[in-house]
């Protein structure tokens, strides 16, 4: 974010977030990635540092603060070394409002601190191999039977699908068809039924435990409903916003890092006798690049404005995830042209990046998707 709109205890929180990623995550991402799994222990040094949890009550083990900035900075950080492979915003930035918004006292102690704490890794389950951006057309299914729903179905992409302890899983548990007659309900390891497959094969974020999840008859007490049975769709509608807008922010700092990469390897590599980076040609692209990102900066940074205010509606966050992401995709490729033959081996950080971040115009919501819903909010 711009130091505009920051406060000194947003930079005092950066400088810890900073100090915690060189030491814990850095040195040891690209180890993570040649085995397909970051470390389950680097979840409990975040939790012990306060990076866990940060809008979750103090008396839960939380930060205690609504501030979506507190979320963004990590994000930023974790991009600043290319640590793609770190599933804390899916944890903090996706997961937490649910637990936060719709969970029940009892519930809150069950989980949250354990949460916070960094036990107890979290994910959200709503894609299935047939239903993907459309939500409607959910196949998992769960039916009442005394103090238990039996869960039956499989989910699929399903980010810290590995590490996850606790699963919000949206199944079709009552009569109806479409959005109506979707459920939320919490799936925790070890409830027999439940399984996990391999750990999925993507081109990028190689460290991510990005999985298919199985439910075979898993009876999930009717304690473990989160939210109002029924209405998952309308839970899921509130905080789609949200979401979009953490992919957002991490997609301006992965492409801003990428820019800072590549202006200094312009300035450093040589061609002809000279820096490429004064070839007029190779100016303009650096030119219009930082001044796409400028505006796309702008634009992000009072989309969490309006998110912390409690204005930011659907439409203004599908136009910040579907701008941010794809400025960053044009950002990434004409970074990785710049750098010619370098910018094609993976040794390289933009080249990383490149496959890393090709996700986030698909994920949250395809770009599509997001420019249906402004079309709509437009009357066509």
């Amino acid at each position: 974010m711009r130091e505009g709109e920051l406060h000194d205890e947003h930079r005092a929180f950066r400088a810890t977030v900073r100090a915690f990623v060189e030491k814990e995550i850095a040195p040891h991402h690209a180890a993570w990635e040649r085995a397909g799994l970051v470390d389950r222990e680097v979840w409990r040094k975040a939790g012990a540092l306060g990076l866990l949890g940060i809008d979750v009550p103090v008396e839960w083990g939380g930060g205690g603060t609504a501030d979506f900035r507190y979320q963004v900075i990590i994000s930023e950080e974790l991009m600043r070394v290319g640590a793609t492979g770190v599933g804390f915003a899916l944890h903090n930035d996706v997961v937490a409002p649910y637990l936060l918004e719709l969970a029940d006292p009892e519930q809150c102690r069950r989980w949250l601190p354990g949460f916070c704490s960094g036990d107890l890794v979290t994910a959200i389950a709503m894609t299935e191999p047939g239903a993907g951006s459309d939500l409607q057309a959910v196949r998992t299914s769960a039916r009442r039977d005394g103090d238990a729903y039996v869960l039956s179905g499989s989910k699929t992409f399903i980010t810290n699908g590995i590490h996850a302890d606790l699963v919000l899983v949206v199944a079709r548990t009552g009569p109806g068809s479409g959005a109506r007659g979707l459920t939320l309900l919490v799936v925790e390891a070890g409830m027999p039924g439940f399984t996990r497959g391999p750990k999925l094969d993507k081109i990028g974020m190689r460290a991510q435990d990005t999985a298919e999840l199985f439910f075979d008859e898993v009876r999930v007490p009717v304690a473990n409903v989160l939210g109002t049975p029924g209405r998952a769709f309308l839970h899921l509608s509130d905080n789609l916003p949200r979401e979009r807008l953490g992919i957002a922010a991490y997609a301006v700092a992965a492409a801003e890092t990428a820019l800072e990469q590549t202006l200094e390897y312009c300035r450093t590599r040589t061609a002809f006798g000279r820096p490429v980076g004064s070839f007029q040609h190779n100016r303009f692209e650096l030119a219009e690049m930082a001044t796409e990102l400028d505006v796309t900066r702008t634009y992000v940074d009072r989309a969490i404005g309006e998110l912390n205010a409690g204005r930011l509606s659907a439409v203004d966050a599908a136009k910040a995830k579907w701008w941010a992401t794809d400025v960053q995709r044009r950002v990434l490729d004409r970074c990785v042209q710049l750098h010619g033959g370098y910018g094609y081996m993976r040794e390289t950080p933009v080249a990383r990046a490149f496959v890393d971040n090709r996700v986030h115009p698909i994920y949250g919501g395809t770009n599509e998707i997001m420019k249906e819903i402004i079309g709509r909010d437009l009357g066509v």
